[in-house]
């Protein structure tokens, strides 16, 4: 790195201490992503970054395509299997989001949190709250005439709002957290994956600062 580009990112961490950074970030992936991030080198860099502006909950959705579920389950397992190890050094707070899990572990400690979602989609997450729903009518342990916003955010998985979503290298919306993210800022990255820079997070950190947050007013 350039004498000028260290000026220039040291600039911009000046500016963000400044101001407050977000909570809770989510990073939006492909799998193709991370097979291409030889030892997961850049996710490990990323929640670097994230720790060290003091950023609390990072979740990252890896998006799997779904051709055959024979294929999707053993992607779910390498990355499962994976990443864990290569972000220890971050955080102790790490959980692995699956199809199927009903509750995402709570951490003692005081560490950020990485959730890493695999394939867990906002269509898929707000399919299976709605089926606990009608089943909960079904036992006649709940009205329908009762049912709310609450009631349906009580059956989600998430249970955080975001407060940025970050797309890399893409110009396309993911459904991850299609619920939680409605008041979320969105940033889009003009670089790949692979490509994401230290400064390229700088500056989705600065642009977030510089947004006025309206949510939905």
């Amino acid at each position: 790195m350039g004498f000028i580009s260290k000026l220039y990112e040291w600039k911009l961490k000046t500016k963000i201490k400044e101001m407050n950074v977000p909570d809770h970030i989510v990073l939006a992936l492909f799998e193709s992503d991370l097979f291409a991030d030889t030892d997961y080198l850049k996710l490990n860099s990323f929640a670097c970054w994230c720790k060290e502006t003091g950023v609390k909950t990072v979740t990252v959705y890896i998006n799997i395509i779904e051709v055959d579920t024979h294929i999707s389950n053993q992607i779910c397992n390498k990355l499962s299997t994976e990443i864990p190890p290569a972000l220890k050094n971050i955080t102790p707070n790490i959980n692995i989001i699956k199809r199927g899990d009903k509750e995402i572990s709570k951490h003692k400690t005081e560490d950020m949190i990485i959730d890493i979602s695999l394939g867990y989609s906002g269509k898929y997450e707000l399919t299976r709250a709605l089926k606990e729903v009608m089943f909960q009518v079904k036992e006649g342990n709940l009205s329908p005439d009762t049912i709310n916003e609450d009631v349906i955010e009580s059956h989600l998985l998430f249970k955080s709002e975001p407060d940025i979503v970050i797309r890399a290298g893409g110009k396309r919306l993911t459904d991850f957290l299609i619920w939680q993210s409605v008041y979320s800022e969105l940033y889009f990255t003009d670089v790949n994956w692979l490509d994401f820079r230290k400064v390229d997070f700088l500056r989705v950190l600065r642009d977030f600062q510089k947004r006025k947050r309206r949510f939905g007013k």
